[in-house]
């Protein structure tokens, strides 16, 4: 049996719905040749002055949530972007370029027609000193390393200096020049025992992790610097076991300075020749 011809109508449907398809591929087309081409959607650099930018327009870079990550490191993210259209920009590529900035620990990236990008920072916080150079037994440094710390956040990350000023304890055991993976996990034990200490966490010092069975932490008490040795467990108990009997103890030995709080049943104050 021969085979039916198409239609008139179904031709017809045809070739109204090509038409269609080509009509809509070439005005996307003609858009984003607007897009690309118009000069309102010309992305400016911030660093130029505003005379001589397209359309006399300010730079088109927003910057919100930066403290200490540097404007001109961001800006710079963007540098092949300028004076191209905002259209062009890669926003997941300088996204993650941003990631890699000091400080910043993530971003986001939005545009805004017609000429704007909004970049919002979220930075990095500190928890902690380190010494910058190699240490020895408890991860302290000679020479000028020591007496400039580094900051390390929370997932290990060595921050570059700041003129801000915080208040943290100096994490002993770690140092700049250690492994990332080292750093974070050191940093964890330091976050654990001071979520553990709660509000006596405030008067700590110095956490010495290079012992994981052993951490010790010093700190100022009743006008003495005390090093308590607290183990790996049950560190507010203890802290708070030493607060109930330090008065004692320095009526019995006044020169009491390093106190092993490790048994529960006890406090031993350890000699110099004898701590390890």
């Amino acid at each position: 049996m021969p085979r039916a011809l198409p239609t008139p109508r179904w031709i017809a449907w045809t070739v109204a719905a090509a038409l269609v398809l080509v009509g809509v591929l070439y005005s996307f087309h003609r858009l984003e040749q607007f897009l690309i081409r118009d000069a309102r959607f010309t992305f400016n650099d911030p660093a130029v002055p505003a005379g001589n930018q397209s359309g006399g327009d300010s730079g088109s870079l927003d910057i919100t949530g930066s403290t200490h990550a540097s404007a001109q490191a961001i800006q710079a993210v963007f540098a092949a972007d300028y004076g191209s259209s905002v259209y062009l920009i890669p926003m997941s590529d300088r996204r993650d370029t941003l990631r890699t900035v000091d400080w910043i620990k993530d971003a986001s990236v939005a545009r805004f027609w017609p000429n704007r990008i909004v970049v919002g920072v979220s930075e990095r916080k500190p928890v902690a000193f380190v010494n910058q150079g190699s240490g020895g037994r408890s991860g302290t440094s000679a020479g000028a390393d020591a007496k400039h710390p580094a900051l390390i956040d929370e997932e290990g990350v060595v921050l570059p200096p700041t003129q801000d000023r915080f208040t943290l304890p100096t994490l002993l055991g770690v140092s700049a020049a250690d492994p990332i993976a080292t750093r974070r996990e050191r940093v964890q034990r330091l976050l654990d025992l001071m979520k553990d200490l709660g509000n006596a966490s405030h008067a700590v010092s110095e956490v010495d992790v290079s012992d994981p069975d052993n951490l010790k932490i010093s700190e100022p008490f009743d006008g003495h610097v005390v090093t308590l040795l607290l183990g790996d467990r049950n560190f507010a108990l203890r802290h708070q076991n030493f607060v109930g009997y330090f008065a004692e103890i320095r009526r019995k030995d006044p020169k009491a300075a390093v106190l092993d709080l490790r048994l529960e049943d006890r406090i031993t104050v350890v000699k110099e020749q004898d701590e390890k």
